[in-house]
C-alpha cells in the first residue's frame, strides 16, 4: 500500500509539469519522473520551513499573552492569543510529522516497483485523459473539470485512474486523493475532490 502512495504522488507531480495543452504522450516521462522527486523533496523542505514559522508564530503569540495578562479586561485578548498561538503550535506540528518521512519517501521513489507504478499512472492519465474528464465532468454538478485549479484535476484523474485501471478500491483511492488534497490542495479542494469522487464511484456501480 505504502509504494502505491507514493507512486500516486509521483505522478501527480508528474502530471502536474505536462500541460493540459500538450498531445497526450508519454515521451519524455522518465526525465520527468526525476523532475517530481526533485520536486517532492522541495515540498517536504518547504513544510519544514513553514513548520518553523507556525512555531515561531505560536511562540510569539504565548509571549503576547504573558505581557498581556495583567487585568480581567485583558482575560478575552489573552485567551485569544493563546488559541492562535496553540492552532500554530498544532500546525506546526503536523508538518513536521509529515515532514519527518522524506527519507523514506525518496528512498522509496527510487525503487523500480514505484518508479514504475508512477510511470504506468500517468501514461493511463495521458492516454485517457479526455475520456476520463468527460466522465468526470458528469458527475460536477453545476461545475467544469477545467475550472479546478490543475493539482486538483489531477488529483481527480489519478483517483478515477487507479478505481478503473488498477482496481483499487474506491474507497481506498478517495482516502488516498483526500490526503494529496491534504498535502497539496487547500480546504476548499479537498471537500470538492472528495464529493466529486463519491458521486463518480456511485455512477460507476
Amino acid at each position: 500500500m505504502q509504494s502505491r502512495s507514493i507512486a500516486r504522488e509521483l505522478a501527480l507531480l508528474l502530471l502536474g509539469q505536462i500541460s493540459d495543452r500538450q498531445p497526450a504522450a508519454d515521451t519524455g516521462l522518465d526525465a520527468l519522473l526525476q523532475q517530481a522527486q526533485a520536486t517532492l523533496s522541495q515540498h517536504v523542505r518547504e513544510a519544514l520551513d513553514q513548520a518553523a514559522a507556525d512555531l515561531q508564530a505560536a511562540q510569539q503569540q504565548l509571549l503576547d499573552s504573558e505581557l498581556q495578562a495583567e487585568g480581567a479586561e485583558q482575560l478575552p485578548r489573552v485567551r485569544q492569543h493563546l488559541q492562535e498561538g496553540l492552532a500554530h503550535a498544532e500546525q506546526g506540528l503536523n508538518r513536521l510529522s509529515a515532514s519527518l518521512e522524506l527519507p523514506r519517501l525518496l528512498m522509496l521513489a527510487d525503487q523500480d516497483e514505484v518508479r514504475r507504478g508512477a510511470l504506468d499512472r500517468a501514461r493511463a492519465v495521458l492516454r485517457q485523459r479526455e475520456a476520463l474528464d468527460a466522465r468526470l465532468d458528469a458527475v460536477m454538478e453545476g461545475w467544469r473539470l477545467t475550472r479546478l485549479p490543475r493539482i486538483d484535476r489531477d488529483i481527480l484523474r489519478l483517483a478515477a485512474i487507479d478505481i478503473e485501471e488498477f482496481r483499487t478500491p474506491p474507497a481506498v483511492a478517495c482516502n488516498e486523493a483526500v490526503e494529496l488534497a491534504n498535502r497539496y490542495s487547500d480546504e476548499q479542494g479537498r471537500r470538492m475532490i472528495n464529493g466529486v469522487l463519491r458521486r463518480f464511484t456511485s455512477a460507476a456501480s
